[in-house]
């Protein structure tokens, strides 16, 4: 994060002695990033944060994955994955399938109305986007409020639990690091400040404001870690409730992020991708596209030119408005476009033309840049539209 937070209380000295009323002491945490390298915040538990009872094996929901082969496009259409009569037994943390992943970031979706258990990736960040639905997404850190539009960034080993509300599910598209996630390097001061030419600012970053409390002992949280190689689940059990923190203070902690408040960077010609960055991880981007006026030369042609993505795969999941590139492929709301390395994409035939003249675009899509090949998850299989590739041909092989 760019900037500091003090929530709740704190002794005046980082490592020095919190009274309780009652003259005993809390117990202090470092929850730090890169050792003692990198950010971090000092959090003051009532209980000793290390103390657990048990430890079991969690079998996580399946994670194989299915290499893109042969090579082609494809089309996910994520709102098959949930039919309504399992919304209410599904929650945002045990149900989320996986769509995509490779060895630097799991694509996952979900649809729940259910309380999920507490939950930690020891993996890496999380970058959670709310298409609908509204949830209360406690953490050890406090309380945050998700809206749709918000992307909910949970840092590694952050204790927490999604509780949706409101009328209708839930839908979450979640993306798992295993690395860190921050604003791109050319938004940020030297010493972390998000500059003048950013397209959005600390004013647009919501962390918690108050301190949670959980009451209880013997209290289960599911962490999610690596192993061996692989990533695996164990179920650990506290003896007292891990939101037992009376403040804390620094520089580490979940914040929301309205796609909502992004400013897009438009230009007399067609931008290139990197203009709508959001965030960055090891091996990946993060970009987002909003409606906004198009570009005004006079010959310009508004819709993206063909291009050819030679060193990364580019996955669009569309969560609103109106996509003119992809109209006539059968993509809409809650689509995932898969287009991979190696393969020339851009607009679905006609779109070129029509697009001559437009002067605004209202459209809402989330995209991922991976900087290697992304599999297929058993939720993508699960949901593939088997004509998508051939949409710009206008006809299969078996044609």
């Amino acid at each position: 994060m760019a900037y500091y937070r003090q929530v709740g209380t704190v002794p005046p000295k980082r490592h020095t002695q919190h009274h309780t009323d009652e003259g005993g002491l809390y117990y202090e945490e470092l929850m730090g990033e890169e050792g003692f390298s990198s950010d971090s915040s000092l959090l003051y538990h009532r209980g000793l944060p290390s103390a657990i009872v048990d430890s079991q094996v969690w079998e996580l929901p399946d994670q194989t994955t299915t290499p893109n082969h042969p090579l082609k496009p494809r089309h996910l259409k994520l709102h098959e994955l949930f039919p309504k009569e399992v919304w209410a037994e599904t929650d945002v943390v045990t149900g989320r399938r996986l769509v995509l992943g490779n060895g630097d970031v799991r694509i996952s979706y979900v649809v729940s109305t259910q309380d999920s258990p507490l939950y930690r990736n020891a993996v890496g960040d999380e970058i959670v986007y709310v298409e609908s639905g509204q949830a209360t997404v406690e953490t050890v850190f406090g309380a945050l409020e998700a809206k749709p539009g918000d992307y909910v960034i949970i840092p590694t080993s952050t204790t927490h639990r999604w509780l949706p509300h409101g009328e209708g599910p839930l839908r979450a598209y979640a993306i798992e690091a295993n690395s860190h996630v921050a604003p791109p390097k050319r938004y940020l001061s030297r010493y972390g400040q998000l500059l003048e030419h950013s397209p959005y600012c600390e004013r647009d970053l919501h962390g918690p404001t108050a301190p949670v409390s959980g009451e209880g002992t013997d209290v289960a949280v599911l962490v999610k870690h690596r192993a061996g190689g692989a990533i695996v689940g164990t179920r650990m059990v506290y003896p007292t409730h891990p939101f037992d923190v009376v403040g804390w203070d620094g520089c580490l902690y979940p914040y929301t992020f309205s796609i909502h408040d992004y400013e897009p960077i438009t230009g007399r010609v067609h931008q290139p991708p990197p203009v709508h960055q959001v965030f960055e991880g090891n091996n990946f981007v993060v970009c987002n596209f909003v409606p906004r006026k198009v570009d005004y030369h006079p010959l310009s042609i508004p819709v993206p030119y063909y291009h050819s993505n030679v060193d990364s795969d580019e996955i669009m999941f569309y969560c609103g408005g109106d996509y003119e590139a992809r109209k006539g492929s059968g993509i809409g709301q809650g689509s995932i476009s898969v287009h991979p390395g190696g393969y020339a994409h851009g607009p679905q035939p006609g779109a070129y033309e029509r697009s001559i003249g437009a002067e605004f675009f209202d459209e809402l899509a989330v995209m991922v840049d991976t900087f290697r090949p992304l599999e297929l998850g058993e939720g993508g299989l699960a949901c593939e539209d088997p004509n998508y590739a051939w949409t710009w041909a206008g006809r299969g092989p078996a044609q």
